[in-house]
């Protein structure tokens, strides 16, 4: 028997709705083929499901569980971007309903960033016999030392079910340290990866890594060259994956800490990539630009190596250098990710972005793009503080901006993340499902500002995407840039319209 399969579940029609044929990403799902890479170094076996690859229904999923018969199944539960793991859990919960239905006996496992931020809330689902509280891999590599029904109080990391059907949540597992980490995530397991012809062909880059043209969009791959993040924003619950204690008050601010691979392993995981065919490349760091010491040494080996890739990045506004860009360019860095967030500068120090410095946006956009080098500006609408003017300070900023590519997301106080916490003390108005979770979902609820609606909030949002998509000097710009074939891949892409239930849509 199969000791293990991971198992991604297909929630891309639910949390994308029209774009979630053409235009969006699939992406490699990462942490299955981390988990997987620690679990095969310890002798067990397993296997990937990736039903979001293969875009495969629940009725063919439950055949495919069947012929695998593993021990455990464990959906593993992140996404394209870093917050996604509440919105997988769309697909998840359902799949897994319906595995628990057909197949009562069948263990399931849930790991992932919401699974961390309210493992008790997870575990209640009938459907749910364990929960990992952190990044799960030393507790996944002890529970499958069990026979998964005795001595699981010795377990740590794991949440399950005791005889009585009581919740059980046992203390949190170490997180892999620095020192461990080639040795006890040793890479990547692409092998397990569904496929056509060759690995990694079915999966693709977002839309406008390639130059909103399908060219190249696969094969594609994403990798970490580290884990965690140092800053405190408080709408993001990413470093919830780093808790060390099971305390409910705790979110992901308090688990600040950032691991790294060493660059020559890092770099050597890149030319496996380059060695399937792979060009198009996610460096999936919170925070790519940030340490000197690491990513000179990773650009400048990917260089000496003679490795040519069309990469991407994140960035923070105040951790450009002038004196990097030319080495980010020369190495195959072509678009950096900026978390720009809001307009107003109060704003986005409210937002505590790790005391973001007071800097001028404007220059470092333009001193990023001498170096043709394309941005990606991130802006949230609806911080509780925000009236629709501020709401219309950021929107002004992007279309000045006039960035190569632009994410326009509403406020969602995710689960993990502060401004969750504070959602909740103050007793305000939160999504009472996974899809009202979801930025582009039918369902979508985002949070209400002191002086705005959740309503108003996402009506700005989606007028804002449509106004900056379809301004002519905007679609001007990106037809002298890449051309007019990709300029109108634009015009075609904001002919879809996202409905929405709380809209009246």
């Amino acid at each position: 028997m199969l000791d293990v399969l991971f198992v991604i579940p297909n929630s891309s029609k639910k949390i994308y709705q029209g774009l979630s044929g053409t235009y969006s990403a699939i992406e490699p799902p990462t942490w299955a083929l981390l988990l997987s890479s620690a679990v095969l170094s310890k002798n067990f076996s397993c296997e990937i499901l990736d039903c979001d690859a293969l875009r495969i229904d629940e009725e063919d999923a439950l055949k495919e569980i069947e012929i695998r018969k593993a021990k455990l199944i464990c959906f593993v539960l992140y996404g394209q971007q870093p917050n996604q793991g509440t919105f997988l859990m769309i697909g998840a919960t359902s799949l897994a309903e319906k595995i628990k239905q057909n197949f009562p006996k069948q263990k399931i496992g849930f790991i992932g960033s919401h699974v961390s931020a309210l493992p008790r809330e997870v575990l209640k689902d009938s459907f749910v016999d364990f929960v990992f509280i952190n990044e799960g891999v030393y507790a996944l590599i002890e529970l499958l030392k069990t026979n998964l029904e005795d001595n699981l109080s010795k377990v740590r990391g794991i949440g399950y079910k005791d005889a009585d059907k009581n919740l059980i949540l046992n203390k949190p597992s170490l997180l892999v340290s620095q020192g461990d980490m080639q040795h006890d995530l040793p890479g990547y397991a692409w092998h397990l990866l569904p496929k056509k012809n060759k690995i990694l062909d079915l999966y693709k880059a977002h839309y406008w890594h390639t130059y909103f043209t399908d060219e190249d969009r696969t094969p594609f791959a994403a990798v970490y060259s580290s884990l965690g993040c140092k800053f405190k924003c408080n709408f993001c619950m990413i470093n919830i994956l780093n808790r060390t204690n099971i305390d409910d008050n705790s979110v992901s601010s308090d688990f600040n800490i950032m691991r790294h691979w060493d660059p020559d392993f890092f770099v050597n995981q890149l030319e496996i990539l380059a060695n399937y065919g792979v060009k198009t490349i996610r460096l999936s760091d919170e925070m790519f630009f940030l340490n000197k010491k690491i990513y000179t040494q990773i650009l400048n080996k990917i260089i000496e190596r003679g490795l040519k890739f069309n990469m991407w990045a994140y960035a923070r506004v105040d951790t450009v250098r002038e004196d990097q860009l030319d080495l980010f360019k020369k190495a195959g860095v072509n678009w950096l990710a900026l978390g720009i967030e809001a307009g107003n500068q109060n704003v986005r120090q409210n937002i505590d972005k790790g005391r973001f410095r007071d800097i001028n946006i404007r220059d470092v956009v333009k001193l990023i793009q001498s170096y043709d080098i394309n941005v990606l500006g991130n802006y949230i609408f609806g911080f509780p503080e925000e009236k629709i003017e501020n709401m219309q300070d950021t929107l002004d900023l992007a279309m000045e901006l006039r960035t190569e590519h632009a994410n326009f997301y509403p406020c969602q106080a995710l689960p993990g993340s502060p401004l969750y916490l504070q959602a909740k003390k103050d007793n305000w108005d939160l999504p009472n499902s996974y899809e009202e979770y979801a930025f582009f979902s039918y369902e979508s609820k985002p949070l209400r500002t002191k002086y705005c609606t959740s309503a108003e909030v996402l009506k700005f949002r989606d007028e804002a995407w449509q106004k900056y998509f379809t301004n002519e000097n905007y679609l001007k710009f990106i037809e002298n840039k890449f051309g007019k074939i990709n300029s109108d891949n634009i015009r075609n892409l904001s002919k879809i319209k996202l409905k929405r239930k709380i809209l009246g849509q």
